[in-house]
């Protein structure tokens, strides 16, 4: 009953969609009825467009952030942690981290074409900055008496580390986890309308183009569905992951 309450917003929105259609209060061609666009989206399911799309925006995506979580949580605490990277490499975050990471994908496409390589380009470049800066936040914040005392203690650079400096800074770590999988979703989907051949971008663009407006509120759909999903399980991860902080 508490899920039902919560996501009645949902429910009372679908409704109102629907009435403003049916009732001719807004244009079926700029808001089609919420029904056509679920029996639009049976049809893409059925006839196997949707899932053939949809996985190889999910394959660009999941690649993508996955580098960008490897790559950013190492050098988030290396540049807490060693002044040397923190000095050649913090500028640079600073800079890129403003920029449109959209303003990246002509870039992505001269340097690798129009296939998957240009799209996980674009998602590790734009996603590796929040993961780096959460990283970077949550190393610096860690509790400096309990690494005082793992260096009494003798622990080693690397053991500190990974006993003192990683568990403190996986709040931190994991909110930049979170901001960069939205943004691998945007990312995903601006590229995709732009250039690509293939992806739930590409259909959304395709069958807007084509007048085929049903279908493409159902694709639209379909990403802010996948979105919720994501970041729901996201949180999910998370709360179990810092159990242990209780």
């Amino acid at each position: 009953m508490k899920t039902l309450w919560r996501y009645s917003p949902l429910l009372l929105l679908a409704i109102g969609w629907e009435a403003v259609s049916r009732f001719g209060l807004v244009s079926s061609l700029a808001l089609p009825p919420l029904t056509s666009v679920l029996a639009a989206w049976w049809d893409l399911l059925t006839n196997g467009e949707l899932i053939n799309n949809a996985g190889a925006s999910l394959y660009r995506g999941g690649t993508g952030l996955l580098l960008s979580i490897l790559v950013g949580s190492v050098l988030g605490v290396f540049m807490a942690w060693w002044r040397p990277v923190n000095v050649l490499v913090g500028p640079l975050v600073e800079i890129f981290y403003p920029m449109p990471k959209s303003a990246l994908i002509p870039v992505t496409v001269i340097w690798l074409g129009f296939g998957d390589g240009s799209k996980i380009l674009l998602i590790f470049l734009g996603c590796m900055l929040p993961v780096t800066i959460g990283a970077f936040n949550g190393a610096r914040s860690s509790d400096r008496t309990l690494v005082w005392s793992a260096r009494s203690m003798g622990a080693s650079r690397l053991r500190m580390m990974w006993d003192v400096v990683l568990p403190s800074a996986m709040p931190e770590l994991l909110s930049g986890i979170r901001t960069a999988l939205a943004l691998t979703f945007i990312l995903l989907v601006s590229s995709e309308l732009i250039v690509a051949q293939k992806g739930l971008g590409y259909l959304i663009g395709y069958l807007g183009a084509d007048g085929a407006y049903e279908a493409m509120f159902a694709v639209v759909l379909t990403v802010a569905f996948l979105g919720f999903a994501a970041d729901r399980a996201y949180q999910l991860l998370m709360n179990r992951v810092l159990q242990w902080r209780e």
